[in-house]
């Protein structure tokens, strides 16, 4: 099946040398709800698609059940430190 046969109508074929020279076009289709197909010698090898935003975060969503430790901004120990610097074996 050829790549033309499996792309749909909102999606368009491009080489890689095209799409190198044409970054700035093609990411404006992509953004107008296009996806590109990047080929080389005909297979593809890549696909440019809109990102979907971030989902909102939601502040506690890992209460009770990641712990912080009331020491963890205290300096680390000596020999810890040194290892960490490349000091110790």
């Amino acid at each position: 099946m050829s790549i033309a046969s499996r792309l749909g109508h909102m999606t368009k074929s491009v080489g890689i040398h095209e799409a190198k020279t044409h970054l700035s076009r093609l990411i404006n289709d992509v953004a107008g709800g296009e996806e590109v197909v990047i080929t080389r010698r005909g297979e593809e090898v890549a696909r440019l698609v809109a990102s979907r935003p971030a989902s909102p975060r939601r502040f506690g969503m890992d209460r009770d059940i990641l712990t912080i430790p009331d020491d963890f901004d205290d300096p680390l120990p000596d020999d810890l430190l040194d290892l960490f610097e490349g000091k110790g074996a």
